[in-house]
């Protein structure tokens, strides 16, 4: 007769697992332990909210794996789906008008719009990455306001209550928000909380949010959440994305962009 382990043993057993395949999955779970899925769910909930993994759609992912992943630094991002931020980059520029007043998320996509914007003469521009503040520099002709704040030196832009305050003061006619993670049932996220904070407050200033990203950040879920996919009103993207997540999207009623990579 195979043995019967606690709770605590299998949480043990769980962790186990996933430091060794970064991934685990409740029907392998059950078989293993025999034990049901309501139990295995509940060690899985406990386990994240001690921070100790993070659970997805049919298990659980280890949470450091996930950082590793997602928090990259700004040049390692930069070379990872170059030709997807750029086509993405100049399809965004593209729907932006004379005279907007615009927010530009940080990010590698981003800084992508930053560099296609040679058509416009009067634009405002908020940002609260340097990166991006650098490349707008370059045209001499915007109104380039940079957000103040704390220094994510990963990611080389401002997050805090200082940049978030700041943002009260405007009201802006579109936000060009760069996601690490989308997911259909819970929403956009990235893996670090004053981020998300920040994202926040810049959604609550546009009039228009459109996510840039590209296919690759589907399905996925990072650690803090920004924001419930009812806040997107568009999502600009490459034709890697899959068939049934394009009608899940447009069913939500949120306009899908795809972006020609052959034609960036």
């Amino acid at each position: 007769m195979k043995r019967k382990y606690t709770s605590k043993e299998r949480k043990s057993l769980l962790l186990g697992m996933l430091s060794k395949h970064n991934k685990i999955f409740i029907s392998d779970l059950v078989k293993t332990f025999e034990v049901s899925e309501v139990s295995i769910r509940k060690d899985l909930a406990d386990l994240e909210n001690k921070k100790l993994l993070l659970r997805v759609k049919g298990g659980a992912v280890n949470i450091h794996q996930l950082y590793d992943m997602d928090d990259l630094s700004i040049d390692r991002k930069q070379l990872k789906n170059a030709r997807e931020k750029q086509a993405i980059g100049k399809y965004a520029a593209s729907l932006i008008n004379e005279n907007d007043t615009i927010i530009l998320d940080s990010g590698t996509t981003t800084q992508e719009i930053a560099k296609n914007l040679d058509n416009y003469n009067n634009l405002t521009i908020i940002t609260n990455g340097l990166n991006i503040a650098m490349a707008l520099a370059g045209y001499k002709r915007f109104s380039v306001i940079v957000l103040g704040g704390n220094m994510r030196f990963v990611s080389v832009s401002t997050v805090g209550m200082l940049a978030e305050s700041y943002l009260r003061n405007f009201y802006c006619d579109k936000l060009f928000l760069g996601v690490d993670s989308i997911n259909l049932e819970r929403g956009i996220s990235t893996p670090n909380i004053e981020e998300a904070s920040l994202n926040q407050a810049m959604i609550s200033a546009a009039k228009e949010v459109i996510a840039v990203l590209d296919s690759s950040k589907f399905e996925k879920r990072s650690f803090a959440i920004i924001a419930s996919l009812e806040k997107i009103n568009a999502i600009i993207t490459d034709s890697g994305i899959s068939q049934e997540m394009r009608e899940q999207i447009e069913r939500k009623g949120i306009k899908l962009h795809i972006a020609d990579i052959d034609n960036p």
